[in-house]
């Protein structure tokens, strides 16, 4: 059992907690984290979701995501489900979120690094992970298309191959005004 902090809409932590898997309560947001790993290629470490997991069995996801668990920092959370799913450690004690998504329900922070993994030295996380591969970005909106991906908005996932290289808000602001 996953105990989660709950926080306000400014993202502050309200004291209260909830199991995962119960019903946000109504006024509180939770904490969900996504690590993407890309190599040198331009490709993202994606990795397949077991058969019997209750979200999305069987579709392929980015490289690592979950929730916050009470204590949790957003660089915490991001650290150390990519330790359990990946069997990868990371310090991201430099790095921050490049995106946080606003959902019904929480914040959704993404952190995207560059790092050549080799696949054979990961241990996947056989209560989550069936397996792992480097996909590049038109792979994976043909899996999105194919009902084979996580239903992620393609456009999100192209910010995400854009951030890769672009890491500035400034970056992002000029190519918006284009």
């Amino acid at each position: 059992m996953e105990i989660l902090d709950l926080y306000t809409a400014d993202r502050e932590k309200t004291g209260k907690t909830m199991v995962r898997g119960e019903e946000t309560p109504a006024g509180c947001y939770r904490l969900v984290v996504h690590v993407c790993i890309f190599n040198d290629k331009g490709q993202l470490l994606i990795q397949q979701r077991q058969p019997f997991k209750e979200g999305w069995p069987n579709k392929w996801d980015i490289s690592v995501g979950g929730s916050a668990i009470a204590g949790d920092t957003s660089r915490m959370a991001a650290e150390r489900e990519t330790r359990e799913e990946l069997g990868l450690e990371l310090d991201l004690s430099n790095v921050r979120p490049i995106i946080t998504v606003h959902w019904e329900n929480g914040f959704d922070d993404y952190y995207v690094l560059t790092q050549n993994v080799d696949l054979d030295s990961l241990q996947l996380q056989p209560e989550e992970v069936q397996a792992v591969r480097w996909a590049d970005m038109e792979e994976i909106m043909k899996l999105i298309d194919d009902d084979d991906f996580v239903p992620y908005e393609k456009s999100l996932i192209g910010l995400l191959f854009h951030f890769r290289v672009h890491r500035s808000s400034h970056t992002i602001n000029e190519t918006i005004k284009r």
